[in-house]
Parts: C-alpha cells; sequence; structure tokens
C-alpha cells in the first residue's frame, strides 16, 4: 500500500517478515522502536532510540565554527544538573553544541509502503544557511536488516556539514540477558581531551568504557552480540564512529561522516551540485530458536 504525500506528526510503522520499525517525524524522524521477533533492540523513550545528527555530528567547540573567514555561534545546551523536556541528563549539557537542528524538528512523511518511508525538513534557524534534509527508512524484504540512508542538501549556498546518527542499542535484551558484547577494529582512536573534544592526535585505541570517537577509513564494521540471543552488525561507508557505552542499560554506536567538531577540523562542504549522502545498513541475526 502506497500512501499519498502529507505532512502529519503520526507515528509510521513499518513492518517485513518478523521485523517492526516505527519512526516518529514529529520527533526528529527518530527510530523509535526496532523489534525482531518481538525483541526490541533500542532503548525506547524520551531522548533514546536512534535519532538523526544533522547537519553536525556530536559536539562543536563552545557552538562555534569557521566557514571561510566568519565565524558562526550555534545554541549550546544550559549547564547544570537535572534533565530538559526530552528527558535529557547531564551527558547532553554545556559547553558545546550537540549533535544538531533536526532531532528536536518536525519532518514531514513524503512517502510510505509496508516496509519503507521517507521524510524531509526544511534547515532553518539557527542554522545560518538554508537547505533540506531527508532520511529514507527501508527494512530488508525478509525482515533481517535495517538500511537507514541521509541526504542533507542545500538551497543555495555552499556550507559545512555532517550527517550520521545516535542508536541507543539495549545492552541487554531481557531480564538476567547477558550484556552485549562489541567487536570492531578501528585504525585508530581519537584522543579525547578534558573538554571532550578531540584533540587532533590519533592514538592506539584503548579500552572502554569510552565516550569517543574511531577512525575506521575503509568504512564503518561493528558488530554488538548478545551471546546465545541475537547479532547486530553495524556497516557503513561512513568512515568515522562514535561508542557511547558510559551508561549502564545502553551501548551506542553513531556512524557518522566525520569527527566531533568536525565543522572545525574537517568539513565537509554541501554545494548545489554535490549533496552529502550517507546510510547505515543494521544486519542481525538470531542465534538461538
Amino acid at each position: 500500500m502506497t500512501r499519498s504525500p502529507r505532512e502529519s506528526a503520526a507515528a509510521v510503522t513499518l513492518r517485513a517478515g518478523d521485523a517492526v520499525a516505527v519512526v516518529e517525524p514529529d520527533r526528529g524522524c527518530r527510530l523509535a522502536s526496532l523489534s525482531t521477533r518481538g525483541t526490541e533492540l533500542l532503548e525506547r523513550g524520551a531522548g533514546r532510540g536512534a535519532f538523526v545528527m544533522a547537519p553536525w555530528c556530536g559536539r562543536v567547540d563552545h557552538g562555534r565554527f569557521r566557514n571561510g573567514g566568519d565565524v558562526y555561534q550555534l545554541p549550546v545546551p544550559p549547564s547544570g544538573n537535572g534533565t530538559d523536556r526530552e528527558g535529557r541528563g547531564s551527558w547532553e549539557q554545556g559547553p558545546h553544541a550537540l549533535h544538531g537542528t533536526v532531532r528536536d524538528a518536525a519532518w514531514r512523511t513524503v512517502r510510505v509502503d509496508e516496509r519503507s518511508a521517507a521524510f524531509t525538513v526544511d534547515l532553518t534557524e539557527p542554522w545560518p544557511w538554508e537547505g533540506r534534509v531527508t532520511q529514507l527508512v527501508e527494512l530488508a524484504a525478509d525482515g533481517t536488516g535495517i538500511t537507514l540512508t541521509l541526504g542533507v542538501e542545500t538551497a543555495g549556498e555552499s556550507f559545512p556539514a555532517q550527517a550520521g546518527w545516535h542508536p541507543w542499542f539495549r545492552r541487554t535484551l531481557r531480564d538476567g540477558g547477558a550484556p552485549a558484547r562489541l567487536d570492531f577494529a578501528p585504525e585508530w582512536q581519537e584522543e579525547r581531551g578534558e573538554d571532550h573534544l578531540p584533540t587532533g592526535r590519533c592514538i592506539e585505541p584503548t579500552n572502554g568504557p569510552w565516550d569517543d570517537c574511531f577512525g575506521m577509513p575503509h568504512g564503518v564494521d561493528a558488530t554488538l552480540t548478545w551471546p546465545g540471543e541475537l547479532e547486530v552488525a553495524v556497516t557503513s561507508r561512513a568512515e568515522w564512529l562514535v561508542v557511547y557505552d558510559e551508561q549502564p542499560d545502553t551501548v551506542c554506536l553513531e556512524p557518522q561522516t566525520g569527527p566531533p567538531d568536525g565543522l572545525n577540523t574537517l568539513p565537509r562542504f554541501v554545494t548545489p551540485i554535490e549533496p552529502l549522502e550517507v546510510s547505515t545498513t543494521w544486519n542481525w541475526r538470531h542465534l538461538a530458536g
């Protein structure tokens, strides 16, 4: 069944095989739920699921970045303790700008069928340039995977940008279940300074827990395994992976097109003839039954 384009805040549910994905356009087009055989893979709730990061990923140094000779100021979250309206706590407090502008925006649903959907949102203030972000969400026909694709376009002027995703995978899939094990082989780790920004030095990967960015120049390739239950392979042609596993109940694997503070250190320019495009695929395999 194909529905006509519309502007709607309604959640979109996709199905294929025994997989179900729920997208919430009105909450930043986040993937609010992803399940297979009735097992939920993502931590659900405010600020969780898997949200889109655009037009930048991670932190921007005190919200400031340069484009040519001009300096731009992005809003930064308030400092202090407590949570915001999305239930986000101290991990998302100042002094840096965080994770882009579109994760809190209401997106438009432009196409839906049984197992895929497309969404768009306009780039507006506080981002200095006009443009558009598109996300395509598509379950594999056999229900053993999902592909997310982002496009960032300009309405005229060229600008620097990044794009990626911030999924919150559950550390355990059931009460008493074994915690997830992460396997990946990055070529380097971006050294993290006391301000939580990369220092510019590449170091040998350290042991976790992490709130760190890793370089994978041949593309992101990481696997989460819940022993005896499920395996999820996260892949992408993007060359950076942020791993955040400092919270007890979740593991975040974040494919993105540049490192934190990349608007300052490694800008990728979106032009009228060259949008920024990136995708990630998560394939899963049940290990029992």
